[in-house]
């Protein structure tokens, strides 16, 4: 989990918890005492099948790491990015920009639903893409091939982008005013919850491939979702896949988001996805022609 380490702090390296020095830490077994560490804390309880780490106030275990130290760290990690992302927030409102953050697990078609939407959308909107990827510019040049501006992340051993990163990108990107833009982020369902980037909104993709069940797998990441696109339902006749369980497992952790289901292969479902992004868009315009409208009678008043 990134925040705990600090690979989510910008400039910083991720923090190497197997070298030894000197903590307090409390235990769950109802006493506390202090150490040199550099070996695990394994708790298993024999019989019981089950071993969960993420019960303490951290809701999360590491090795060598009390849950008081994970709490404080994730707390400063999340707040110098919280603080980049009202920057970016702010940046995107000034400029009429609408910022969709697209998430998910590996392989759920992410990249293939992008290519899609930008071909279809292109001759109506202004589009660009950050692209974000532990390694490689396979997904970028994928995207500059649709004639949509790119810029490639990649993290390195990072497993989310965040709010900083995305910052210095749209200084290179240079997004048009009142344009369109997608952020898809790393695959991955745990860590890119965490990390607001500035977005309008989160954009939660699985597809009819993965187990059904990911969204109580997952619960922070769907929890958290603006919306939830199901993809690849062309393959439905053809997998395992209980579309009515796991519409259930999403709204155990979110009532609220719309869920959709598309193929980007083939198209199906597709207009309902851009009759979404045009609504967020009309919205985002509308509340900022009312701040324009505002400020320019506060002006006038002057006169």
């Amino acid at each position: 989990m990134c925040t705990v380490c600090g690979c989510g702090e910008p400039d910083q390296p991720a923090h190497d918890p197997s070298h030894p020095h000197e903590h307090g830490h409390a235990h769950d077994h109802g006493h506390s005492h202090s150490h040199d560490h550099a070996h695990p804390h394994d708790h298993h309880h024999a019989g019981a099948g089950h071993h969960h780490y993420g019960q303490g106030p951290a809701g999360v275990t590491l090795a060598g790491f009390s849950q008081d130290r994970i709490v404080r760290i994730e707390r400063d990690v999340l707040g110098k990015n919280d603080g980049y992302a009202r920057k970016n927030r702010a940046w995107f409102e000034q400029h009429g920009i609408l910022a969709l953050n697209l998430v998910s697990g590996p392989g759920s078609g992410k990249t293939t639903l992008l290519e899609r939407t930008l071909t279809d959308l292109r001759g109506d909107l202004a589009l660009a893409v950050i692209e974000g990827d532990q390694q490689t510019t396979n997904d970028a040049e994928r995207i500059r091939a649709t004639g949509v501006k790119a810029l490639q992340i990649n993290t390195g051993k990072g497993c989310h982008l965040d709010a900083h990163q995305v910052g210095h990108a749209l200084d290179e990107l240079a997004p048009a005013d009142h344009s369109l833009l997608f952020i898809e982020n790393v695959g991955n369902l745990v860590c890119p919850a965490l990390f607001d980037l500035g977005e309008a909104g989160k954009v939660v993709m699985l597809s009819v491939t993965e187990g059904e069940d990911k969204p109580i797998k997952y619960p922070d990441m769907f929890h958290r979702a603006a919306l939830i696109v199901l993809n690849k339902i062309d393959l439905l006749p053809y997998v395992k896949f209980d579309v009515e369980r796991c519409l259930d497992y999403v709204r155990q952790v979110n009532r609220e988001a719309p869920i959709l289901r598309v193929s980007a292969t083939t198209g199906e479902g597709m207009e309902h996805w851009y009759g979404w992004i045009k609504e967020q868009r009309r919205a985002l315009l509308e509340t900022r022609a009312a701040q324009l409208e505002s400020a320019l009678s506060a002006l006038r008043a002057q006169l």
